[in-house]
């Protein structure tokens, strides 16, 4: 698999959400809008990734 700047960028800001998520998240009242959106964000790369990731 290539391993192109662009991919890597975008599973770094993935993981980036993922951790931002778990915070928001952990929180005594966490903010449901603030989790959606992070969570709207995340799949949007995930999805990204996944089509950079197929064989063209």
């Amino acid at each position: 698999m290539l391993h192109t700047p662009r991919l890597r960028s975008l599973e770094q800001k993935h993981a980036t959400l993922e951790q931002r998520i778990a915070s928001e998240d952990a929180r005594p009242q966490p903010n449901g809008e603030a989790l959606a959106k992070l969570k709207r964000e995340k799949l949007r790369l995930k999805e990204e990734i996944e089509r950079m990731r197929q064989p063209h």
